[in-house]
């Protein structure tokens, strides 16, 4: 695989954007539900700044939007393909994020699915992130199955 880049995301990348998160879906079901526009969902509410990862072809995203609580930002809509997994690229999207934060001397969180064993909750805690509370959301898998929620904070 060639040398991963990561650069700011354009409009211009949301269909190939798409394609990615398709892969990802398909793989290890994220996001659990598959949103019914999924450009729209890559860009969510009160979107700050998205980034993409690429080697030839866009192999991972993350985006940052304001969060509730003022002074914070929260991070959103993480994802590496399969193809390129075990190349540190959610740890180096993270850190772009991080960066980003750091600049605007923000506060950054994120909500993860809490599963157990999860590769997701690993690599967050490994990567200074630091669990704060577990709460139920307010949507379902599509099953109807309540959604449980683990929250962090960043801290290094």
């Amino acid at each position: 695989m060639d040398e991963v880049v990561f650069r700011a995301r354009r409009a211009a990348d949301l269909a190939e954007c798409v394609a990615a998160l398709r892969a990802v879906h398909e793989a290890d079901g994220y996001p659990t539900n598959w949103p019914a526009e999924p450009q729209r969902w890559l860009t969510p509410p009160r979107l700050l700044q998205a980034w993409v990862a690429e080697t030839g072809s866009i192999c991972g995203h993350v985006a940052v939007r304001q969060a509730s609580e003022a002074g914070s930002a929260e991070v959103s809509r993480l994802f590496v393909t399969p193809a390129a997994r075990r190349r540190s690229v959610a740890s180096a999207l993270l850190r772009e994020a991080a960066q980003w934060a750091a600049d605007r001397q923000c506060r950054l969180t994120l909500n993860v699915i809490d599963e157990h064993r999860s590769a997701a909750i690993a690599c967050y805690e490994a990567g200074g992130w630091r669990h704060t509370h577990t709460t139920t959301a307010d949507w379902t898998t599509s099953h109807g199955e309540a959604v449980r929620l683990r929250h962090y904070v960043l801290t290094a």
